[in-house]
């Protein structure tokens, strides 16, 4: 592992915008990445992520605002003098170059001599697995053959940061999940900042310290995978990260402090509020898997009644879709043997409730 200084791969956007004519792709926004940490941005496409990757790049120039990164201002250098290396969506590797040469390419460019290009292309070959293919074409090797090259050939200018473009969408589920593992990895033994975009909910969850969800060009949250998940800032992280249930309630009673707030049906709890206004509908999020159902007769004093509008069958799991009295839509994820058990089918009505400590009030009014 690499020893860095306290800003060695840090980046600071600042009040960043990026203009195409009379688009903006990304609007104004501000975020530090803490040096040696592994940031994922996340949301849907044309949200913003790859246009904020390629202005940490350089392969866009900012329209306004600034970038920082390992301490320095260089938001119109170019993309050699940013201490950043890029792995392409496409890997990008030169078809008519063995691994070896692909990965030596950026030293030879640099004038280093052939047995030193060599030499260090082949650390960074054995540190990806990938030694035994060093005379291998590109054409003769798998989708994550050619992953792992791409990524030996980034590393080899040593930089500070590494930015990766969806990396793993070419490939296949099981390949996906087991370089998933491997990225964690070398992330964590080199020490360098790693930003790294998709599009998938898992895929950021699993990999990052920082998570960054993005939307119409802006940031809606940026922090721990698990504050994400588990508190999301407002209804579209909340959905966007999926596994939860964005419901929506009265505010029956306030004391300046704490509101009282009733809905689905009437379910209600307490929530801290102090602006509300009673009247006021209020939102609140709560995990799909929290969601404990019933038959009807076996109902707790606060649970609400619902109707199985849908069901999805997932091996484990059975993802069930329901609707309240009052019309609001929401989703349980029960355990295969507990739904099976009751014989349950699509248009029964069941008993659904869920400790009111799962509850994160969004607070906003919907």
């Amino acid at each position: 592992m690499r020893e860095n200084s306290l800003t060695q791969g840090e980046i600071e956007l600042i009040r960043l915008t990026k203009a195409f004519g009379d688009g903006i792709a990304v609007n104004g926004i501000s975020l530090t990445i803490p040096a040696a940490s592994y940031c994922c941005l996340l949301g849907p496409s044309g949200c913003g992520k790859t246009t904020t990757l390629r202005l940490i790049a350089g392969h866009e120039i900012a329209s306004e605002g600034d970038v920082l990164i390992s301490g320095r201002e260089v938001t119109d250098a170019v993309p050699a003098e940013r201490g950043t290396a890029m792995m392409f969506q496409n890997y990008a590797l030169f078809p008519h170059l063995n691994c070896l040469d692909n990965v030596a390419f950026s030293l030879r460019m640099q004038g280093v001599e052939k047995s030193t290009r060599y030499a260090r292309a082949m650390e960074l070959l054995s540190l990806v697995h990938m030694a035994a293919y060093a005379e291998r074409m590109p054409s003769q090797l798998s989708g994550g053959q050619q992953q792992r090259v791409a990524l030996a050939r980034a590393l080899i200018t040593n930089p500070d940061v590494l930015l990766l473009d969806e990396p793993l969408s070419a490939l296949d589920p099981f390949l996906r999940t087991h370089m998933r593992a491997e990225l964690r990895q070398l992330q964590k033994k080199l020490g360098i900042t790693f930003v790294h975009v998709t599009h998938s909910q898992v895929e950021a969850l699993a990999l990052a310290d920082l998570v960054v969800v993005m939307q119409d060009g802006r940031i809606e949250q940026a922090d721990h995978p698990r504050e994400v998940f588990n508190a999301p800032a407002n209804s579209f992280v909340a959905k966007f990260i999926g596994g939860h249930n964005v419901l929506s309630g009265i505010v029956k009673q306030t004391d300046g402090e704490s509101v009282n707030i009733e809905g689905p049906d009437a379910f209600s709890f307490t929530a801290n509020a102090a602006e509300a206004r009673i009247g006021a509908r209020l939102s609140y999020v709560v995990r799909a898997d929290a969601v404990n159902l019933m038959p009807i007769d076996g109902a707790s004093a606060t649970a609400i009644t619902a109707v199985i509008k849908e069901t999805e069958y997932s091996g484990s799991d059975v993802r069930v879709t329901l609707e309240s009295r009052d019309g609001q839509e929401f989703v349980a994820v029960c355990k295969e043997s507990e739904f099976f058990s009751h014989a349950w089918n699509v248009g029964d009505s069941v008993s659904a409730s869920w400790d009111k400590g799962h509850i994160h009030t969004i607070g906003q009014e919907v």
